[in-house]
């Protein structure tokens, strides 16, 4: 997620924005906004770290500052994430209703650990409960800031759409923390119980018909 520097990029355009209109207005304020990410983007190149959040990032910002282009506001930079935190977090609460939550289907892609872990119930309603910790947020950004952005608190946006990022995310992350680490337990603990009976297994026939392993290789 790019930890703390990523925390840093994503707020450096948000404020940027806010400080250039109330000095110089909308129109300086779109252009410092993209400028900077521009630069963010740069840097982050020159520094050869992840491509994708890079880009992501200035076209983030560049929907943003497009929108405030249309709306002629100040507020509608801050339009596109109030209702992309509306869709994370449908999204996630759609997945913990089809039993597919999305905490757990990501970590386990990314583990290389396939689908075992939707056979243990107690793995499933932890990755639920980190799902649905993971949706709170979207829903406690979506809910403040679109009271904000009715409000037409555009500096309050600002504040609230940086406070209510990776702090936010952070408290979200202890508990899927939280939930990999039992279901990780659980699942090797499965695993380990399988493979002993596999030798127990092998051994009572070894034992029933005389084998030993040096007449097998024999």
């Amino acid at each position: 997620m790019g930890g703390v520097a990523g925390m840093i990029y994503s707020a450096v355009p948000v404020v940027v924005f806010v400080l250039a209109n109330s000095l110089w207005g909308l129109t300086a304020a779109i252009w410092c906004a993209l400028g900077s990410a521009v630069v963010i983007t740069i840097v982050r190149l020159l520094r050869k770290e992840s491509l994708q959040p890079a880009v992501s990032g200035f076209f983030g910002v560049a929907i943003a500052a497009f929108i405030a282009y249309r709306t002629g506001t100040a507020k509608g930079f801050f339009l596109f994430g109030i209702w992309q935190s509306l869709v994370y977090g449908g999204v996630l609460v759609l997945s913990v209703l089809l039993r597919w939550p999305l905490v757990g289907v990501f970590w386990n892609f990314i583990n290389g650990a396939g689908t075992r872990w939707r056979k243990d119930r107690r793995s499933v309603r932890d990755y639920d409960i980190a799902t649905l910790a993971l949706a709170a947020v979207f829903a406690a950004r979506f809910v403040v800031q679109r009271w904000l952005y009715e409000e037409d608190l555009t500096g309050w946006l600002a504040v609230a759409k940086i406070s209510m990022g990776f702090p936010l995310f952070a408290l979200a992350l202890l508990v899927i923390v939280w939930a990999v680490r039992r279901s990780d337990k659980r699942l090797a603990e499965a695993i380990a119980a399988e493979r002993r009976t596999e030798a127990e297994i092998e051994a009572d026939l070894r034992a029933r018909y005389g084998e030993t392993p040096a007449q097998e290789r024999g």
